[in-house]
């Protein structure tokens, strides 16, 4: 029903909105009602999550067990045309939540719109324990710059040919000294103005470079799961060599406590959802829970997360519907794999190396393992300790390090074998 009154929000598999262009998260604010008091056929929309941006303001409904979750919508804040103040705290705001009032266009029917001929008061009532000042200041400034009318066209920096015909005055006597003085204070404030719109200037450009590198690895995500087969390996090879670019690149917009909150764990776990699914499909499926810090951390810049806030975040999987998960081997080895995932299809590539004839004789090696699989040793060490602990291996410790040999003894026939001699 939402859906025709407010703009559709799209989202990732995890349950993370998707940016638009130059789009960045602003602020999170969880169990929040979105409603209008003008118009009665407007929807009432109960306790969800609001998410604030520099272009939009997305709403998404609560996941229920029951019934199938409502589709998300947004607000453009390029619909809105004023922002109430709140009011000042007094005896009859303590006993009810929170408001915040703001006017958008809409057409006759209510739909919000950019160019509506109508003005519709939208009301955000926020039931959580946060704090609404906060965002509300966070909400007016991402209003008052207008994010999304910026466009990459800069100022002009030639001087005016006035500026450049002007006759100096010499420099003589005290007043000479202070012109020249004065004459080099603007100089230097000239070279810092002009040093800092380049830095501008490039920080703008790295996010046109990260936001592009996000839309290559969607279309390489989309079109992993398209192509089955049919590549050969330079294609293969031109593709891995892609994602590791992508993933040097590094995220839009990286989950932070400050713009999350109290959500802050649950939308980091949904942000490192979507992000492992490149590591993943270089790692046939399974990396170490090691390397993903090391990646995650790196894509996210100067926006570090810790170990604990990244095992919780991975902990956090089993309450969202998402295609990954976390696992912990016997010997207390932490990994990350796909919920698609299958330890009998490993068996049998280790299997089929095993019972090589060189590899019945010598057996084989977590290196040897490691290049057939094409994960890293200490991975494939755990598959084939792990293969072992299922009976289709068996280990041989010596000075040079473990040695896996194919079980016999699964081979034979227990009602063949004769324990004790024949009786003569």
């Amino acid at each position: 029903m939402a859906g025709a009154f407010l703009p559709a929000a799209n989202m990732t598999a995890s349950g993370r909105p998707v940016l638009k262009s130059g789009e960045v998260e602003c602020s999170l604010l969880s169990n929040v009602d979105l409603l209008s008091e003008d118009f009665p056929t407007f929807p009432h929309l109960k306790s969800g999550v609001l998410i604030l941006t520099t272009h939009r303001l997305l709403f998404l409904p609560p996941e229920t067990t029951t019934t199938k979750r409502s589709p998300p919508c947004s607000i453009p804040l390029s619909a809105i045309q004023h922002i109430f103040p709140t009011k000042s705290s007094s005896i009859k705001s303590m006993f009810h939540s929170p408001r915040i009032r703001f006017q958008v266009s809409a057409t006759q029917d209510g739909a919000v719109t950019e160019n509506g001929l109508k003005s519709l008061s939208i009301t955000l009532i926020v039931r959580a324990k946060t704090d609404p000042d906060s965002f509300f200041g966070k909400f007016s400034e991402a209003w008052r710059v207008k994010a999304w009318e910026a466009s990459g066209s800069s100022d002009s920096s030639e001087r005016p040919a006035s500026e450049s015909l002007a006759i100096r005055a010499p420099v003589v006597g005290l007043a000479g000294i202070l012109r020249k003085e004065q004459e080099m204070w603007e100089s230097t404030d000239k070279s810092l103005q002009d040093a800092f719109q380049d830095l501008n200037a490039l920080m703008n450009k790295a996010k046109e470079m990260v936001m592009l590198a996000e839309k290559m690895r969607l279309k390489l995500l989309s079109g992993s799961t398209n192509q089955i087969g049919g590549t050969n390996d330079d294609e293969m090879g031109t593709k891995e060599e892609m994602q590791d670019w992508l993933l040097s690149v590094g995220i839009v917009s990286p989950v932070t406590k400050e713009t999350a909150g109290a959500m802050y764990h649950q939308q980091l776990s949904r942000q490192l959802a979507d992000f492992v699914k490149i590591p993943l499909e270089r790692g046939g499926g399974m990396i170490n829970l090691i390397d993903i810090y090391c990646l995650f951390n790196r894509a996210r810049g100067t926006e570090l997360i810790s170990p604990d806030d990244l095992l919780q975040a991975c902990s956090l999987w089993e309450k969202f519907d998402v295609s990954v998960m976390l696992r912990k081997f016997d010997s207390g080895v932490m990994v990350i794999q796909n919920k698609t995932h299958s330890d009998d299809e490993v068996f049998s590539r280790i299997k089929s190396l095993i019972m090589k004839p060189e590899a019945l004789v010598t057996g084989i090696s977590a290196s040897d393992a490691a290049r057939t699989l094409g994960v890293a040793p200490a991975m494939a060490k755990e598959y084939l300790l792990a293969a072992e602990g299922k009976g289709l291996l068996c280990r041989d410790v010596s000075p040079d390090g473990f040695r896996f040999y194919i079980n016999l003894l699964l081979e034979l026939d227990p009602k063949d074998i004769y324990l004790g001699e024949r009786s003569q």
